[in-house]
């Protein structure tokens, strides 16, 4: 675990990101895909979704409530989803279905494509803070040209 940590904190310096302790979204990506359990046929949720984060153009995080996410994997390329500035998820009596719903990016244009849902996977998102907060730390503390 330390090991993946110490990792992802090298790619952030290599790739320039030292000053600014954001994870891009492929590191992102990674990190959740690290901190993610099974696969699961699908999720519930009550009201509305919580919150959500782009991780590329073909996955996305989403929350249901402020502790319990989802990692939502599309299938293929989500061309809208970097750029939108919300999402609706289709759901069957608030219940959403990998290979069956679909998540809808809204942008200004207007015309968004549904992207259909690969697969869900739930977050561990204790764990996903703590690797944040090492990272974080480890960038603050590494040595600065």
């Amino acid at each position: 675990m330390k090991t993946l940590t110490a990792a992802l904190a090298v790619v952030l310096l290599a790739s320039g990101c030292a000053s600014d302790a954001r994870l891009r979204a492929a590191d992102r990506l990674t990190l959740y895909r690290q901190h993610a359990g099974e696969p699961v046929q699908s999720f519930r949720y009550v009201g509305s979704i919580n919150g959500w984060t782009p991780l590329g153009d073909s996955a996305l995080a989403v929350w249901t409530r402020p502790s319990q996410a989802y990692l939502l994997t599309l299938n293929g390329s989500c061309p809208d989803l970097e750029f939108a500035t919300a999402i609706s998820v289709t759901s069957q009596f608030r219940t959403v279905y990998a290979r069956f719903d679909r998540v809808i990016p809204q942008s200004s244009v207007g015309f968004t494509i549904p992207c259909p849902i690969h697969e869900i996977r739930p977050l561990d998102m204790a764990a996903i803070r703590e690797a944040q907060r090492e990272m974080r730390s480890e960038v603050r503390e590494a040595p600065r040209e």
